[in-house]
């Protein structure tokens, strides 16, 4: 069962290593059939180039294998959060990628300098705050989820495709999981621009809000008009 998603979520998690984002077995990649509600991720510690459909875990929002002989990623619970917490979401990523987990381990968001930032981010790319000794020691996965889903009170998930993690990493999110994959490729950029930008200038000012927003928006929502149209 399945296989549809098993294929685009190995597809998403092997794109995470071919653009870089992951080292070893770090970093995991899932999608949601939200019709069925059953999330399929990447099993824990398997290395990426043995990887097969067959290895991938099916499991229900309860975190209750459906299908998979193999332990799903650790990071699981965190999924999950997010799946629930987010609906119109059907794919998340997550990456230990070098310059977004520096900005990640900093405790910093990343300011929004320049357009190619504003395209996909309507406004700086958010920090949690830190967990608790308590949320680590008990629960952690599932508390670094509602961590993220705290941050996002009052903001747009859809809009803002993406979180850093304090003193931990990144999570992107889409509507798809290879959406959600695309978004970590271009925070990694982002937050290489950013730091170079800063780098150049430190008294550099985040970009004019008319401008964020033009960009933006010609991208996204009902008055977008980049690219081609949809039959």
């Amino acid at each position: 069962m399945f296989e549809t998603l098993r294929e685009e979520v190995l597809e998403a998690n092997l794109e995470l290593v071919r653009r870089g984002l992951v080292l070893y077995t770090f970093g995991n990649a899932s999608g949601i059939d939200r019709k069925q509600g059953i999330v399929v991720i990447k099993p824990s510690g398997v290395p990426y180039e043995t990887m097969k459909p067959s290895d991938l875990v099916a499991v229900d929002l309860n975190g209750r294998t459906i299908e998979g002989q193999l332990r799903p990623s650790a990071d699981l619970p965190t999924h999950l959060i997010l799946y629930r917490e987010f609906p119109s979401i059907g794919g998340v990523a997550h990456t230990h990628s070098r310059m977004a987990t520096a900005w990640a381990q900093a405790k910093r968001e990343i300011p929004c300098f320049g357009t190619t930032h504003a395209d996909y981010f309507c406004g700086p790319v958010p920090v949690t705050d830190p967990l608790t000794p308590d949320e680590i020691s008990s629960d952690y996965e599932v508390n670094t989820g509602h961590a993220i889903a705290r941050r996002f009170r009052g903001r747009d998930p859809e809009s803002t495709p993406g979180v850093l993690v304090a003193s931990h990493a990144p999570f992107t999110w889409g509507k798809t999981v290879t959406e959600a994959v695309h978004n970590s490729v271009v925070l990694e950029e982002i937050a290489h621009l950013a730091f170079y930008t800063i780098t150049a200038n430190s008294d550099c000012d985040q970009i004019a809000r008319a401008l964020h927003e033009k960009h933006f928006y010609r991208k996204h929502g009902g008055t977008a008009y980049y690219g081609q149209r949809k039959p």
